[in-house]
């Protein structure tokens, strides 16, 4: 069987589950076409792999032959972002009868009003509609992409729940050393869809109980000046440090080494691959529902806490909890860490999805998982207008 694999470029996120594809299966032949080079903004935010490094990746505008072959005649090919792809080679492949799959984050992220433009229903008549009843499958890239999808009536009973699955090198569990100092991490860019003011607004809640922390704010920004002055204002220099952008592997050292990780991002927020990394690195994570991968990942309460609608107070509320009752910080990190060892993960992924094509090739019709990826993806209903309103839908 071979699959093909079509995205923009290779990266860490993508690069565990394409070689569990490529490593885990006599009969399978793996190949991703990478469809276009790397942003110059890509490349300085540390994600700059070489394609070379992998034997399965061919490019596209090196070689676009033998990649057209490839799109076209793979027993199943998965199409995820491909702006270097023309559409006139997918709507052949998607045309074809032959199993495909889209991968997709949301397409009305905070202004799904949108939908009902004319021109914008054409345009997504073209990219997904006119396919609903070929063998053509949606791996939803977070919690909230179905809704949208039933908004224009696309992939009728073939939504399935998909994600990203990056992977921690040193993979064994471990809960930070914690005497009574409770170690904090809050980890992407400083923008103002992801909220970083709410860890800051946190450590203000801790200081004034007199809580004994510490917090590690990793990355860059717009907004780090800003912050940076809230945090002298407030005093909290002492417990809040500023560790500007890491590389991949710099970042889980610091998850490893901290009790909990703090994920604030709003709706605009497709998945969080932090939440993940967070999740395996022994994390307690108290973590915003807005964003894609925590409705798939968090069972609040269970394996880690989530709040929802961009509420700072419940945030704050519900890490206050753990320094209240500190042992669920670890009851938590164990339960998470399971949940992205034992599901959410690439081998599981590629197992689920390898499973799935061989059914449907070999006449059957393909049964969804019954947890985790490839399961299927129910609607969950995304944020309002109103809460789209309050927080401006500034996608950054």
């Amino acid at each position: 069987m071979v699959i093909t694999f079509v995205s923009n470029y290779i990266n860490h996120h993508q690069i565990p589950f394409c070689d569990a594809m490529s490593s885990l299966f006599e009969d399978v032949d793996f190949h991703f076409v990478q469809a276009m080079p790397m942003e110059e903004k890509r490349i300085n935010m540390g994600w700059a792999v070489d394609p070379k490094d992998y034997p399965y990746v061919s490019l596209f505008y090196e070689d676009e032959k033998y990649c057209e072959e490839l799109i076209l005649n793979s027993d199943v090919v998965i199409f995820g972002w491909t702006e270097g792809i023309t559409s006139e080679l997918e709507k052949k492949r998607l045309s074809s009868g032959r199993l495909s799959f889209r991968v997709s984050e949301r397409i009305y992220r905070g202004s799904r009003i949108k939908w009902l433009s004319p021109r914008g229903l054409m345009k997504k008549y073209n990219e997904h509609i006119r396919y609903r009843k070929k063998p053509v499958y949606l791996l939803c890239a977070g919690a909230y992409v179905s809704a949208d999808f039933k908004l224009i009536h696309a992939y009728p009973d073939k939504m399935l729940k998909w994600g990203y699955y990056p992977d921690v090198k040193d993979r064994s569990f471990r809960v930070s050393e914690t005497d009574n100092k409770i170690r904090l991490c809050w980890a992407g860019r400083f923008v103002k869809l992801k909220h970083p003011e709410y860890a800051i607004e946190l450590c203000k809640e801790l200081e004034k109980f007199g809580y004994d922390y510490e917090l590690k704010m990793i990355g860059d920004g717009y907004m780090r000046e800003e912050l940076e002055k809230s945090v002298s204002d407030a005093g909290l220099s002492a417990n809040v440090s500023f560790l500007g952008n890491l590389k991949p592997e710099e970042v889980t050292m610091h998850m490893k080494d901290s009790d909990i990780f703090l994920f604030t991002s709003n709706y605009l927020e497709g998945w969080g691959a932090v939440v993940n990394e967070a999740m395996q690195c022994g994390c307690a994570v108290v973590a915003s529902r807005e964003a894609g991968a925590v409705p798939f990942l968090i069972t609040d309460g269970e394996n880690g806490f989530s709040y929802r609608n961009g509420d700072c107070e419940d945030f704050k509320k519900k890490v206050l909890s753990l320094f209240q009752e500190k042992y669920k910080i670890l009851q938590f990190a164990k339960n998470g860490y399971d949940t992205i060892e034992k599901v959410w993960n690439a081998k599981n992924a590629s197992m689920e999805f390898v499973r799935f094509c061989r059914e449907y090739i070999d006449g059957a019709v393909p049964r969804p998982a019954d947890i985790g990826p490839m399961s299927k993806a129910e609607i969950i209903k995304p944020e309002s207008i109103l809460r789209a309103m309050t927080e401006g839908n500034c996608l950054e």
